[in-house]
């Protein structure tokens, strides 16, 4: 490693495993000490025991929704090493799931709480603590590409990202006196316990077919570009929300969760039910038909079910690999 880091300081949000933990790894590697916040106590004993080192690494329990326990965190980065220069906001879950129609209220808030006030937090009072400093500083927030695009993932994760990148825009906006930057990193599927849930494989097999890159992507990839932030390389770039996404958005967002009509449905042919002996129906009513089975392809992919068990009507079927059947 090149100590790009070196004599810096660094506060990281869900640092005890996935994406944190790799950024966490990667910046102690380059010379930086560490304060962790994760709210995983047991993930965050393994990783204080497997770094085995307090003078460069320390590992709070933190609610990262709750003020008092954010400003804690940053307050143990100032009082433990001296002084802070960059700011990770990254704790995340994949929050509330379902139609719209559905979501409850308080599951919507959780998210909102988790994904996007924890964000606020960070740079509120990370943002006090650099300005105090007068030497500047990286804050660096995780969106992702759901928040970029329409469809591209859960309703409330996907509003709750797009609030981060439009909060990373405007801090940035407003902090750049200061010399502070604020980012943000939008990953892609990221191979990570959050991400893969219990069904990891069927799940990477669906994102392989959706992603132009051939490899996955690893958390490792997401602290790479995160070091890259937080170091003097990125001293210009400021009020960006960088994709690391193995071209998912450069594809047009066919994303786990959007239906694509040229990738789920190809090619487009008319079949009729094989005991079907009237008139072919109009233009219109085939439309409808269509939007009713791209909608079923959509809420399948959703619940992470084939596309093949729920994409049919009585006069149209719709197969993942592209074939169309009666």
């Amino acid at each position: 490693m090149s100590d790009r880091l070196a004599g810096r300081v660094a506060v990281i949000t869900g640092g005890a495993s996935g994406i944190g933990k790799a950024t966490v790894l990667r910046f102690l590697a380059e010379g930086a000490r560490v304060v962790v916040g994760d709210l995983n106590v047991d993930a965050g004993r393994e990783l204080a025991a497997a770094v085995g080192d307090t003078d460069v690494l320390r590992v709070q329990t933190t609610d990262v929704s709750d003020e008092q326990q954010v400003a804690a965190l940053i307050d143990t980065a100032t009082s433990a090493f001296g002084h802070l220069d960059v700011l990770f906001n990254n704790a995340g879950i994949g929050g509330a799931f379902g139609p719209l129609v559905e979501v409850d209220v308080e599951h919507w808030d959780r998210t909102f709480a988790i994904l996007t006030r924890s964000v606020f937090l960070g740079i509120k009072h990370g943002a006090r603590t650099m300005i105090a400093q007068g030497g500047g500083g990286s804050i660096i927030n995780t969106a992702s590409v759901a928040g970029a695009a329409g469809g591209g993932g859960p309703l409330a994760y996907s509003a709750a990202k797009a609030a981060v990148i439009s909060l990373t825009e405007n801090a940035a906006t407003e902090l750049a006196a200061h010399r502070i930057r604020v980012n943000a990193i939008c990953p892609g599927f990221i191979r990570t316990p959050l991400a893969v849930g219990r069904d990891e494989e069927a799940i990477v097999a669906r994102v392989a077919a959706v992603q132009p890159w051939p490899e996955i992507g690893a958390p490792e990839h997401i602290a790479a570009a995160c070091l890259f932030l937080a170091s003097d390389d990125a001293q210009f770039i400021t009020g960006d929300s960088i994709p690391v996404d193995g071209g998912m958005l450069a594809s047009g967002t066919r994303l786990i969760g959007l239906v694509d009509a040229a990738q789920f449905v190809e090619p487009l042919q008319r079949v009729r039910p094989r005991n079907h002996r009237g008139p072919a129906r109009g233009a219109s009513a085939r439309r409808r038909r269509l939007s009713r089975a791209l909608g079923r392809v959509g809420r399948a992919i959703q619940l992470n079910r084939p596309a093949t068990r729920a994409a049919s009507t009585d006069s149209w079927r719709w197969t993942r690999a592209g074939s169309i059947r009666p």
